[in-house]
Order: C-alpha cells, then sequence, then structure tokens
C-alpha cells in the first residue's frame, strides 16, 4: 500500500494488539499465523490512516476502495482472500467487545478460490529422495533421519525441527507432537524410521553437537534448533541431486503421507488424526489425490462395481 510521509511515520492502532493478545490467550494459535494477521491488518489500518480513517471507524466503501487497490496492484486471489479472512475475524472481535456497532465486512464476499489439489510423490521417487542423503556424513545422516521420519508421519515442518529428545519413544516407536493451537497427538514411526533415527542418534547427533548440551532432536550445525527455511534449502538440495524435477518442499512429503495411506486403504478419519487436522473436510482433499485407489476399492467391493 501507499507509504506514509516521511514527516507523519505510521503507528499502528493499539487495537490490532489488543486482538492479537487475544488470540494469543484464548485461541493458542502459531506464532506464524499470529505474525500473518499482524501483518494484514497493519497494511490495512496504514491504508485506511492515510485516508483519515480509524478501525472503529471504517465503512464497507472502505474495505472494498481497499480491494479495489490491492487489485489494481496485482495482488494474488490468495492473498487478498488471506487479508479478507483477518479482517473478518478482527472485525468480529470488535463487534462482540461492543467497540463498533456494526460489521463492516458482513455483506463482502471473499474472493473465489480454485481448489488446489496438493504436490505430491510418487512412492519411487520418495524412495529415491530418502536415499540420497550421504549416512556416513553427519548433516546427511541427520537429515535422512529427518526425512525418513517425515515421510513416516506426516509431520508438518515446524512440528519437525522443533522436536525434542522427550517427545521421542523409539522403544514405543512412537513421537509426541504438538501441533497447532498447542494440541497435542502421539503418531506411530514405523520400523524404517526408527532405524533411521537410531542410526543418526548412535554418532551423527554427538558430532553435530560437539560437547554442547541441548534437548532438539535434530540441531543444527550450531547446535541449535534448525530454521524451517534450512530444512526447505535441505530437501531441495536432495531433490535436484535426486533428478526428482516435482515441485518440492517439506510440505509435499507430508503430502505424500496422506496420499499414499490412502492409496493403500487406511481410513480417512485416521489419516486425519495423524495429520492433526481439527476438521475433516481439510482432509478429504487427499481423496482427490488417491482416487485412483478409490477407484479400485469401489470396483473391489460394491456390488455392481
Amino acid at each position: 500500500m501507499a507509504d506514509p510521509a516521511e514527516s507523519t511515520p505510521y503507528q499502528a492502532d493499539p487495537l490490532i494488539d489488543i486482538f492479537l493478545d487475544d488470540l494469543w490467550s484464548n485461541r493458542g494459535l502459531s506464532d506464524n499465523t499470529l505474525a500473518a494477521y499482524r501483518t494484514d491488518l497493519r497494511h490495512f489500518d496504514r491504508y485506511i490512516q492515510e485516508l483519515g480513517a480509524e478501525l472503529v471507524q471504517v465503512s464497507q466503501e472502505l474495505i472494498r476502495g481497499y480491494l479495489d487497490v490491492r487489485f489494481d496492484k496485482g495482488f494474488a486471489r490468495t492473498s487478498s482472500a488471506r487479508m479478507m479472512s483477518s479482517l473478518r475475524r478482527f472485525f468480529g472481535f470488535l463487534l462482540l467487545k461492543k467497540m463498533i456497532t456494526a460489521d463492516p465486512i458482513a455483506r463482502i464476499k471473499s474472493p473465489k478460490l480454485a481448489r488446489k489439489l496438493p504436490d505430491s510423490l510418487s512412492e519411487a521417487d520418495v524412495d529415491i529422495l530418502l536415499n540420497e542423503p550421504d549416512i556416513q556424513d553427519p548433516i546427511e545422516c541427520r537429515d535422512r533421519a529427518m526425512l525418513e521420519l517425515l515421510y513416516a508421519t506426516g509431520l508438518r515442518v515446524t512440528e519437525l525441527v522443533s522436536l525434542t529428545m522427550e517427545q521421542l519413544s523409539l522403544r514405543q516407536g512412537l513421537v509426541r507432537v504438538v501441533g497447532k493451537g498447542g494440541k497435542e497427538r502421539l503418531v506411530p514411526l514405523g520400523e524404517l524410521a526408527v532405524s533411521e533415527v537410531e542410526n543418526y542418534l548412535q554418532g551423527a547427533r554427538a558430532e553435530l553437537l560437539k560437547g554442547k548440551l541441548s534437548d532438539v532432536l535434530f540441531p543444527s550445525k550450531r547446535g541449535q534448533m534448525m530454521a524451517r527455511q534450512t530444512f526447505w534449502y535441505r530437501i531441495k538440495l536432495y531433490a535436484l541431486r535426486a533428478g526428482i524435477v516435482t515441485h518440492i518442499s517439506p510440505h509435499t512429503l507430508r503430502h505424500a503421507f496422506a496420499t499414499h495411506l490412502l492409496n493403500h486403504g487406511a481410513d480417512l478419519r485416521v489419516v486425519q488424526l495423524l495429520l492433526g487436522h481439527s476438521d475433516l473436510s481439510t482432509t478429504q482433499i487427499y481423496t482427490h489425490v488417491a482416487k485412483a485407489r478409490l477407484s479400485q476399492l469401489h470396483s473391489e467391493h460394491h456390488p455392481r462395481g
């Protein structure tokens, strides 16, 4: 949006922080989600301040004007849809707290988004990718254990890099995951993941820590929790070395985890629990990716299949 004049530096409306504090204390949202809300609301707040308005004075016309500006500037529909979601929640909060008497966004529709199927990998590509790191190298041994664990559990990348030693039970073959909103779930590892993690813990982890004390399961070279961006870079490196041309990210293995489970007949609600989805509709998108397997099951088991 337009930059404020240098003589009047932008000061965010205090209502934004009040709203975010409420989300943090009552909803348990992740830091990344709260940061997204903060960014969206400050962009909008800056825009209306340039027009001499305040958040408690916002009208439907102001919001429509803001959306027009975003459209003219070429913002993606997904970006504007997220912005609208942030504004809806914010003005809903103000209405609930009786700071406004009417919701200015109630009658404004969000941009329609095409349903995007998640990127995934074939089982053959997953095998190639997971075997690419060299276990003789401490860093690559760590990465191989991370990749195997990621594919075995379907963790989000933030959940993976933040794992601690106490969350892991190799004897039981389980990992205790703290997901979005602080919700905990137990996820089985599988024999291959247990084997790779055991191999990593027998030597590579100590080499990475170099005598430092840390509870982080997969520390960086500095002995600290790895950044999400670092693991993103590592997985792209292995995909490039393995000759995998599909667009790939840590989330791609999460998608592959869900898709391959469904392909092999797993129940959708079990996959929902393993992924940590609060709503089954979020998991159902994987049935589109796994439709070949579902069609096969139908033809095998339906009396008129």
